[in-house]
């Protein structure tokens, strides 16, 4: 999906010009990929951009850079506010945002940690990732050949720049098979996650999503998810899944910040169907919610204008 240009991107404490925005050849990050980022959305609200989950996203970010021992030179605090301040001076309504902490030019080799430390925030308008048809009927998915990496080999806790090839080649062998999205196995065979979302599937009523011990990342959208699910009455477990629970369950869809909620209409050409009723009922309130639509639930919002 095509990048759309705004004015400014926010780099170690400025906001410099879009096309400005570079980095030397020899930045550590770009050789072996040692950094962290984030995915968050700001959605347009009756009063103005607001930005879903925001405080916890950069916590997440700053948590992923300790587990790299990377030690990132601004707080929580200043990093909300340099978001904030991204998609104010853009003048977008609502876009998607990629906070960076990556390790800059001025060492090389494996040990990174006489590396500078530089950190960025870019925004952008960006539709829906896996397609508007993706949303309304559902997305077929297909069992990658590629395991999800053990967590003594790469940490998928952390969201780490480099982990995400493990989530590239899943994604492009599904993608060259004719499938819309990819899910990843654990090493014990049990279902993980897809390539860049969690998932979820309904039987018999209840919501059952993959623990985190099976390599699934702490997802943010999957906590309001379960939350969502769980105020609208269902119950909601934590459980290793088989990849033949997907075959066979009642309805399936997917979560993420950049996906949102999407259906899955089939798993390896078993056909799931249309969406559910359990499906469409969180995927609408989901909406609503970061609309500012739900009172419930305005303490997920982070306003850009107060």
């Amino acid at each position: 999906m095509p990048l759309e240009k705004v004015s400014k991107i926010w780099m170690d404490g400025e906001l410099v010009d879009w096309d400005a925005a570079n980095v030397h050849v020899l930045t550590h990050t770009l050789h072996y990929g040692s950094g962290v980022f984030e995915g968050i959305r700001a959605y347009e609200t009756a009063d103005g951009p607001a930005v879903f989950r925001l405080t916890e996203h950069i916590e997440r970010l700053l948590r992923s850079a300790k587990m790299l021992m990377i030690e990132v030179p601004f707080s929580v605090e200043q990093l909300v506010e340099a978001v904030k301040d991204t998609v104010r001076v853009n003048e977008v309504e609502s876009c998607y945002i990629r906070p960076l902490v990556y390790l800059g030019y001025g060492e090389m080799g494996l040990n990174p940690l006489n590396s500078p430390v530089n950190v960025s925030v870019a925004v952008w308008p960006w539709g829906t990732y896996l397609g508007d048809e993706g949303v309304k009927h559902g997305v077929r998915m297909k069992i990658s050949s590629w395991r999800r990496q053990d967590s003594n080999i790469n940490p998928p806790a952390a969201k780490g720049t480099g982990i995400y090839i493990n989530s590239i080649l899943a994604k492009v062998e599904a993608i060259k098979a004719g499938y819309d999205e990819a899910i990843l196995l654990s090493p014990d065979g049990y279902v993980s996650e897809c390539t860049g979302e969690n998932l979820f599937v309904v039987r018999d009523g209840m919501l059952v999503t993959p623990p985190l011990s099976a390599g699934a990342l702490d997802g943010i959208t999957r906590d309001s998810v379960m939350t969502i699910a769980r105020d609208l009455g269902y119950e909601v477990r934590e459980e290793n899944l088989l990849r033949t629970d997907l075959y066979i369950a009642d309805e399936a869809f997917l979560t993420g910040t950049a996906a949102e909620v999407v259906p899955m209409r089939e798993v390896d050409d078993r056909v799931i169907g249309e969406p559910g009723e359990i499906t469409r009922k969180i995927q609408e309130t989901y909406f609503a919610i970061v609309r500012g639509e739900v009172e419930k639930y305005k303490g997920w919002l982070e306003y850009v204008r107060t």
